[in-house]
């Protein structure tokens, strides 16, 4: 049942599996090599081309505070280290494919990929952080050529990409000011537009920039927005803004980062019958059992009282489900708890 470690992309595959996971989060990861720890195998299937959720696409050279035993991680970093935890369990990673449908079927579960894949489960964890999302995209013109090419970003995979570029940063946020200011450091130029002088970034975040462009380190593009890209299509050559009044300036660019948030949806989950409660689905939380039996939810997804929406709670919600399941799929199975410093980790 093991795929690549970049997944399986392939559309149409049927596969019977102890339990499908939902979310190729840090969570959703680390529930993988929980259930693996209790000898049950998993499917992985998630809408992005690759695994780590919000982590890998949209912070993945960012730091994390707040991992145990890591007094910092960057975000792909923490992705790779779970990956590797999760490898010995061979999980089947279905990538690039939401589940659409959820049905029971003689007591186990069957899902229903976009990919036309069937993935029939004895239990199902719902780890699928705050459900698809996507970003905020600027109404402009050709915007999908540029897109394409990677002219135009709504992320930073590596700053690498950007050394020696003109690079137009737009958006008031964490995201726009935290990636002006470390791609500075390897950008030929830095441009950051802005509707209004006040930032929503974090303060010293924000006092940092304009240091920064009190030292001509960043240019500093207020009160202006985007009004039109300039190049052939594909080859991004500058970018056009303009102020309320309608005045107008052309910035030459080779890259646009659009940095206007992302939008979230739960999409079919929200049919399924999970007892949602303002666009999170409530749990039991010794189990993190839905209200429907054998479907658990954890991570940022799942509410019940005292809930903190850290990642670390999400990892201790993966142990909970994957213990609660153990009977689901080993029926009449005795589950003797162990330390892993005892048992190891089994084979998978």
């Amino acid at each position: 049942m093991a795929a690549g470690m970049d997944g399986m992309r392939a559309s149409g595959v049927t596969v019977e599996t102890d339990v499908a996971v939902i979310g190729a989060g840090p969570v959703g990861l680390f529930a993988v090599f929980q259930c693996g720890m209790l000898r049950m195998r998993c499917v992985v299937v998630d809408a992005l081309d690759a695994i780590g959720g919000q982590c890998a696409a949209l912070y993945p050279e960012k730091p994390i505070f707040d991992i145990p035993a890591h007094p910092e991680i960057e975000g792909g970093a923490l992705i790779h280290k779970l990956e590797a935890q999760a490898a010995p369990f061979t999980p089947l990673y279905l990538l690039g494919r939401r589940v659409e449908t959820l049905r029971e079927l003689d007591g186990e579960w069957q899902l229903g990929t976009s990919a036309g894949d069937t993935i029939k489960a004895r239990a199902v964890i719902l780890a699928a952080g705050a459900g698809a999302f996507g970003p905020n995209r600027p109404p402009l013109e050709g915007l999908p050529g540029y897109e394409a090419s990677g002219a135009v970003r709504y992320l930073v995979a590596r700053r690498e990409d950007f050394r020696g570029k003109r690079v137009v940063i737009a958006g008031g946020g964490d995201s726009a000011v935290d990636w002006a200011l470390s791609l500075k450091e390897v950008a030929a130029h830095v441009t950051v537009v802005h509707r209004r002088p006040k930032f929503r970034a974090a303060p010293e975040s924000s006092a940092r920039l304009d240091a920064a462009a009190a030292r001509g380190e960043v240019e500093m593009a207020i009160p202006y927005q985007l009004h039109g890209l300039e190049g052939d299509g594909s080859r991004l050559t500058g970018v056009v803004l303009s102020t309320l009044k309608g005045e107008q300036k052309a910035v030459p660019a080779d890259h646009l980062l659009a940095f206007y948030g992302l939008s979230m949806e739960l999409g079919p989950i929200a049919h399924w019958g999970l007892g949602l409660s303002h666009s999170h689905v409530a749990v039991a939380p010794a189990t993190c059992e839905t209200s429907l039996p054998g479907i658990h939810a954890i991570g940022d997804i799942a509410t019940y009282p005292g809930k903190l929406k850290l990642i670390l709670q999400g990892f201790s919600e993966a142990a909970m489900a994957a213990h609660a399941i153990h009977p689901r799929v080993f029926p009449g199975e005795a589950l003797h708890f162990e330390y892993s410093t005892s048992k190891g980790v089994p084979a998978g």
